[in-house]
């Protein structure tokens, strides 16, 4: 019985925390619904040549097109930081599609705990 309050009373820590797996979870199965809340109003996305700032409905629409073209296989988080304030951090992997492999970077900025995507870029490695 213990064991079930104690499980009831920490599932919504596990549901409501805004963590970096979130993110990358999103990245490695292409699931840009999931992504779509931890992206901030404005994201800045290059893809390979392409580059721009989109408002976050645009940016929904560049991210879906790109992972219907590149369906991910797998993404493998290589590195992670944030700035000494830790106002904002950073994360680098690796992602492998059915039509190649891309470096991708993620900028963020953290607000009251959450994370808000505000740079993503996708080089072909």
């Amino acid at each position: 019985m213990k064991s079930l309050l104690l499980l009831l009373v920490t599932f919504p820590l596990w549901t409501d925390q805004p963590t970096m797996e979130g993110i990358t979870k999103a990245i490695s199965t292409g699931n840009v619904a999931a992504l779509e809340p931890y992206l901030d109003n404005s994201v800045e996305i290059a893809i390979l040549d392409q580059e721009d700032v989109y408002a976050k409905t645009q940016a929904v629409q560049v991210l879906k097109t790109f992972f219907g073209k590149n369906k991910p296989t797998t993404f493998n988080q290589m590195h992670q930081g944030q700035s000494r304030g830790k106002e904002s951090v950073y994360c680098i992997g690796n992602l492998t599609t059915a039509s190649g492999n891309f470096r991708v970077y993620i900028y963020m900025r953290v607000d009251a705990e959450k994370y808000f995507v505000q740079e993503m870029r996708f080089d072909k490695e």
